[in-house]
């Protein structure tokens, strides 16, 4: 937290250059725009949205660093001061922040990262607190925040409040004094910040300017020592295979594929199987059987889209371990056991039940769209039930606790476009609201009797 900063020792002086995220406009879509958010508009696709990019770190993998604060601490000179970069509009008029701006980068050494603006938290009138929610929002998939306070005006209330949400939601943040060129304190030096009147309330801040661009180096080291990750690496697959174990991928291509790619929770896959040093052999459901008789012995897994659980099953042999890219998603995710007993909830079911069914990406719906079309009718047709669907997508997820508990279930796409922090926000705020939350391959591994079958690999 913020009060380790002059604890710590002198990290690596941090570089900015730009990169691409996988999930960027040149995979995505090629006439987007410069900036692209998670729930930006992405191929049509069963699980999630598409990439074509192998060589660049998706957004949703990138450690995601926002800065917040009230309007005209300077939250938008700092952010250009950190990236070296005109990313945000700079005015001295308040509220010239009006939208969330992010983008992908490389922050070393810590690596591929996401900044964020984030419009002033004090924002008021009808539009301002559209602004404040979005703000908000922002936060729920903040991996590291950095709150800006004009030096001169030290924390409001705002300020205070914001290290309240930082602190009961675990995320690890740092404040900088901005504008310390106008104050007579040493711009370099670090402070502390009191905020109460308890003595032991207090975080420590650098001082910095993003006109002058003093402190800027030791912000920039500070931000890489906070948002270093402590958990250890994730893993998609690869450390469920030993070299050598070959892995069968079953990825049908029909009308709602991506054009020409692959969408991205196939390529991660791919990348992950090879990154283990496994042997990795891709094929159409159509050709499954074809493939698997060309083996000279069975494949350690067979992974596959969701929507294709059942023709799998019936064509590999029932010793053969097998799963979905989906259910391989919410365990990268880190909500594969609340996914796995969520699903469980779906014979528990009654006429007239709310289903909210999530998307983290927007696309083009088609007329076999997985999550409006397909898996409504998989429900009814299990349940037996006159069910009432709603749907979300992109960004769009129910803060209000209220009403989410007028949901009887969620259940959520895969969540590729999404971080992790995010994901795990969803399901935290529908366990904080008692409803049974799963997600795509969960429910329709269940659907098919295959759910215990499918989870195998992940806790043997």
């Amino acid at each position: 937290m913020a009060k380790e900063i002059s604890d710590s020792k002198a990290a690596e002086n941090i570089a900015v250059s730009d990169a691409a995220a996988s999930d960027s406009p040149a995979s995505v879509r090629s006439d987007s725009p410069a900036e692209v958010s998670s729930d930006s508009p992405a191929s049509a696709c069963s699980d999630s949205a598409a990439s074509s990019d192998f060589n660049q770190v998706p957004m949703a993998n990138r450690t995601h660093i926002a800065f917040f604060g009230k309007r005209n601490a300077g939250k938008s000179s700092l952010v250009n001061a950190v990236t070296g970069q005109a990313l945000s509009i700079v005015s001295d008029i308040k509220g010239t922040t009006t939208d969330p701006v992010q983008k992908a980068m490389e922050l070393l050494p810590l690596g591929p990262v996401v900044i964020i603006d984030t419009p002033g938290i004090d924002d008021d009138g009808t539009v301002g607190s559209l602004r404040v929610e979005k703000t908000f929002e922002i936060l729920r998939k903040t991996d590291a925040a950095v709150l800006v306070i004009d030096a001169a005006a030290g924390p409001a209330d705002e300020d205070r409040k914001l290290i309240d949400l930082f602190r009961k939601r675990k995320v690890p943040f740092l404040i900088a004094l901005n504008k310390s060129d106008l104050c007579a304190a040493e711009p370099r030096s670090v402070h502390t910040v009191q905020l109460s009147s308890d003595p032991s309330d207090f975080e420590e801040a650098i001082s910095v300017s993003a006109l002058t661009g003093e402190g800027i180096k030791t912000l920039k080291e500070a931000i890489g020592r906070i948002a270093s990750s402590k958990e250890p690496e994730k893993y998609i697959l690869r450390d469920k295979l030993q070299p050598a174990d070959i892995v069968v991928l079953v990825t049908p291509i029909d009308s709602s594929a991506p054009k020409g790619r692959l969408i991205l929770p196939q390529v991660q896959t791919i990348r992950d199987i090879l990154d283990g040093h496994a042997v990795c052999m891709v094929t159409q459901t159509d050709q499954l059987a074809q493939a698997l008789s060309a083996l000279s012995k069975p494949p350690k897994l067979v992974v596959t889209d969701s929507q294709d659980f059942k023709q799998v099953k019936n064509i590999i042999s029932p010793e053969t371990r097998l799963t979905s890219f989906s259910i391989l998603m919410a365990r990268f995710k880190g909500i594969l056991d609340t996914a796995a007993y969520g699903a469980h909830y779906l014979q528990n079911l009654t006429n007239g039940d709310k289903i909210l069914i999530c998307e983290g990406c927007t696309h083009h719906r088609q007329c076999e769209d997985i999550g409006t079309v397909k898996l409504t009718g998989w429900i009814r047709q299990y349940t037996g039930k006159t069910l009432d669907f709603h749907f979300t997508s992109g960004g769009q997820f129910p803060e209000n606790p209220k009403e989410l508990q007028s949901y009887a279930l969620i259940v959520h796409c895969g969540g590729c476009m999404l971080n992790r922090r995010e994901m795990q926000s969803r399901m935290e705020r529908a366990q904080t609201a008692g409803v049974p939350f799963t997600n795509y391959g969960t429910l329709i591994a269940h659907i098919n009797g295959i759910l215990d079958r499918s989870l195998e690999i992940i806790y043997e």
